[in-house]
C-alpha cells in the first residue's frame, strides 16, 4: 500500500490552504468596508446594498460551478503531467463563463429595480439597492474572467500570485470606497453609487493582475481553438462530473438567496442584522472555504497520479483537520459578538437580532466547515459530485425553505425563531455526509475513466 509523505501533505497543504485563507478573507472584507462605510450613512442603506449584493452571491453560484469542474479535471490532468488537456479545460471554462456574464450583467444594467424587487418589497431599500446594482455590473464581467484565470494559475502552482491580485483588489475597494462614497481627495459625494463604482474599479485591476500572471508566469493561453472547438472527451466528462455539481450550487445558492429573501422581508432591523451576520460567517469561514479549496487539488493530484491509497489516507487526515477548525472558528463567531456590536450602531431591536444571530454561528460554522470540505472538497476532487446534488437539494428545498417560509408568512413566528430554521442546513445534514465518506466513493480516477 501507498501511503503519503507526512511532511509532504503537510507542507502542499499548507502552501495551498495559507494563502486560499488569506485570499477568501481580504476577498469577505470588501463587504465589511461597504457596510461600515455605509452605516455611516444610514441602516437603510447598509441595509439596501447588502441585499443588492445578493446578485453577485447567484453569479458565483454560477461561476465557481464551472471553475470548480475545471478545477476538478486540471487537479487529475497535472498530477497525471498533461498539460495539453489542461490548456483544454482553460479554454472551455471560458467558453461557458461567457454566457453567464453576459445575461448577468445585462440584467443588472438594465433592470436593476427587477432584481432589487426579488429581494425585499421594501421601496426605500429598493429605491437605494438600484444605482448600487447598475453601476456594479460591470464588476460582474471582471469578476468572471478574473475566476477562469485564477483557476488555472491555482491547479498549476500560482497561488500565491492569485492571493496577491486579491489583496490588491480588497486594498482598492476599500481606499476607492472612501472616496467616493464621502466625496474625498476632491471626488464626488456619491453615496452607495460610490461603493458600487469601488467595487467595479477594484475588480477591473484585479482581472489585468491575473492576466499579466497568466503571461508572464504560464505557458498556458486562451486558444480560439479550444473554445469554439471543443474536444468531445473533455466536453462529456466536464458535463457528467460539473452538470450534478452546477445544479447543486444553483439550488443549494438559490435557497439560500430564498433565506435572504425571507429575512429581507421580515423588516429593515431583520434584513440589516442577517447582512451582518452573513458577513461574519463567510470572514470566519474563510479558513474553512481554503481547507475546501485545497482539497480538491491535493486529492485531486494524487488521484490523477493513480495514487488512491495516498488520496484515501489525505482525504482522513482533511476530515480531522476541519472537524477542528469548524469547532475553533465556530467558538470564534460567537466570541465576537460583544466586540461587533460595539463598532456597529444600529436600532435597538437590530442589536438584539443580531447578538443571537452570532451566538447560532457557533454550531453553524462547524456543519459549514464539515460539508465545504466534504462535499465541495474531497468529493469533488473524485468526481462524486452526484451525492452533494441530492443531499444539498433536498435539504434545501424539502426543508429549510419550506419551513422557514411557513415560520415566517403563515406560522408568524419570532424573527430569531424563523433565523434558527432557515440557518439548520448546515447541521441536518451532516450525518448522512460523514456516511458517504466511509463508503470511499469518491476514491477514483476520472480522467482514465473510459467515457460512453
Amino acid at each position: 500500500m501507498q501511503t503519503g509523505n507526512d511532511t509532504s501533505f503537510r507542507k502542499k497543504l499548507l502552501s495551498l490552504i495559507l494563502p486560499m485563507t488569506l485570499q477568501n478573507f481580504v476577498f469577505a472584507l470588501v463587504p465589511v468596508s461597504d457596510a461600515i462605510m455605509l452605516l455611516f450613512l444610514s441602516q437603510e442603506s447598509m441595509a439596501a446594498v447588502s441585499l443588492a449584493t445578493q446578485v453577485v452571491l447567484v453569479l458565483t453560484l454560477f461561476v465557481m460551478s464551472i471553475t470548480a469542474g475545471g478545477s476538478m479535471l486540471a487537479a487529475q490532468y497535472w498530477g497525471k503531467g498533461d498539460t495539453g488537456s489542461i490548456e483544454k479545460v482553460f479554454g472551455y471554462m471560458f467558453t461557458l463563463s461567457l454566457p453567464v456574464m453576459i445575461v448577468f450583467f445585462g440584467c443588472a444594467m438594465f433592470m436593476p429595480e427587477g432584481v432589487m424587487r426579488v429581494f425585499t418589497d421594501v421601496p426605500e431599500l429598493i429605491e437605494n439597492g438600484v444605482p448600487y446594482i447598475r453601476i456594479a455590473s460591470f464588476s460582474y464581467v471582471f469578476m468572471t474572467l478574473a475566476s477562469v484565470f485564477e483557476t488555472l494559475l491555482k491547479n498549476v502552482g500560482f497561488v500565491k500570485q492569485c492571493t496577491i491580485a486579491s489583496v490588491v483588489i480588497v486594498f482598492l475597494n476599500i481606499v476607492l470606497n472612501a472616496v467616493f462614497i464621502f466625496g474625498l481627495l476632491g471626488a464626488p459625494e456619491m453615496g452607495i453609487a460610490g461603493a458600487a463604482l469601488a467595487t467595479a474599479i477594484a475588480n477591473g485591476t484585479g482581472f489585468i493582475l491575473c492576466l499579466i500572471f497568466n503571461l508572464k508566469l504560464t505557458k498556458f493561453r486562451l486558444r480560439i481553438k479550444n473554445i469554439f472547438h471543443v474536444d468531445k472527451d473533455l466536453r462529456q466528462r466536464f458535463s457528467k462530473y460539473t452538470l450534478p455539481y452546477l445544479l447543486n450550487q444553483l439550488l443549494w445558492g438559490f435557497g439560500f438567496t430564498m433565506i435572504t429573501v425571507i429575512m429581507g422581508h421580515l423588516g429593515t432591523d431583520a434584513a440589516t442584522a442577517n447582512g451582518i451576520a452573513a458577513i461574519v460567517k463567510d470572514l470566519v469561514s474563510c479558513l474553512c472555504f481554503a481547507i475546501a479549496g485545497g482539497s480538491v487539488i491535493v486529492i485531486g493530484n494524487e488521484l490523477g497520479a493513480g495514487r488512491l491509497d495516498t488520496a484515501k489516507e489525505y482525504g482522513d487526515k482533511l476530515l480531522k483537520i476541519t472537524i477542528i477548525s469548524g469547532i475553533i472558528l465556530g467558538v470564534v463567531a460567537a466570541a465576537s459578538a460583544p466586540v461587533i456590536l460595539y463598532f456597529v450602531h444600529l436600532t435597538e431591536t437590530a442589536e438584539h437580532y443580531l447578538l443571537i444571530m452570532l451566538l447560532m454561528c457557533s454550531y453553524y460554522i462547524l456543519g459549514r466547515s464539515i460539508n465545504s470540505t466534504l462535499i465541495g472538497g474531497i468529493f469533488s476532487a473524485g468526481g462524486d459530485t452526484r451525492f452533494g446534488f441530492i443531499c444539498d437539494t433536498l435539504t434545501m428545498w424539502a426543508f429549510i425553505v419550506p419551513f422557514g417560509y411557513l415560520s415566517a408568512f403563515v406560522f408568524n413566528w419570532p424573527v430569531m425563531v424563523v433565523y434558527f430554521i432557515l440557518n439548520l442546513d448546515e447541521i441536518v445534514k451532516i450525518p448522512v455526509v460523514m456516511l458517504h465518506y466511509r463508503k470511499y466513493k469518491w476514491v477514483k480516477n476520472i480522467i482514465n475513466e473510459e467515457m460512453k
